[in-house]
């Protein structure tokens, strides 16, 4: 059966290519974007009293408890005009899925579910240029030079969040934290995972998929 309205969920570790399924599913489904660190950012940015209170925890190097980035999301959802969006980097424990799914349910939980050494062997190829920011990769985008920015000819550094054993310890953290997550979902009958090595790959199954519960149509993308 087609529905006109979907609210939605994504998944899926740093490096899995969740950013560029996110955009495609905005630009083919018409979906409002809502990435939870963009809006964590906006809300101190902007004072409000949900801003201003995880401010205070963050300032203090304290994670921002779930009832604090409860309300920062809801607070955001719910106004939201059109009856598609997709929630980017929210929940991230149970009792914020449970706390979510009281004030705002969700139609669908979508899963990418990218091996950890491809994301690995992904991640480990970046070299930055640090004056401009420009990114290297030494397999898709590799410098003219090896270790020199093409246009200044200055060194490139890899940063450390970019080396194998930093990245092996973010992704061991990020399946700690979102596997009682996932189960949760899955409890729910919500999830839908998709397992593949690149974007190219998964997306086609993730479009099949998405095309079977709404009608394209054109809303704005939010950030």
């Amino acid at each position: 059966m087609i529905s006109k309205a979907l609210k939605m969920i994504i998944m899926g570790p740093p490096g899995s290519g969740k950013g560029t399924i996110s955009h495609r599913i905005v630009k083919d489904f018409g979906m409002t974007h809502i990435s939870s660190g963009d809006l964590l950012r906006k809300q101190i940015h902007d004072k409000t009293v949900a801003g201003l209170a995880a401010k205070k925890f963050i300032d203090q190097g304290q994670l921002v408890p779930d009832d604090v980035m409860v309300e920062l999301i809801v607070n955001e959802l719910q106004p939201i005009k059109s009856p598609n969006w997709l929630l980017d980097g929210f929940p991230r424990t149970v009792p914020q899925a449970m706390a979510l799914f009281k004030k705002e349910p969700v139609d669908v939980v979508i899963n990418l579910n990218v091996p950890f050494d491809v994301i690995i062997h992904r991640i480990e190829g970046r070299w930055t240029h640090m004056g401009s920011g420009r990114i290297y990769h030494t397999e898709f985008n590799p410098p003219k030079v090896k270790g020199f920015d093409d246009e200044t000819g200055e060194p490139l550094i890899q940063r450390d969040d970019d080396k194998p054993e930093t990245v092996k310890n973010r992704l061991q953290q990020y399946q700690n934290l979102t596997e009682p997550v996932l189960k949760h979902f899955d409890k729910l009958g919500l999830l839908k995972e998709f397992t593949g090595k690149y974007s190219n790959e998964i997306w086609p199954r993730v479009h099949e998929f998405l095309a079977t519960k709404t009608v394209p149509h054109q809303f704005t993308h939010y950030d």
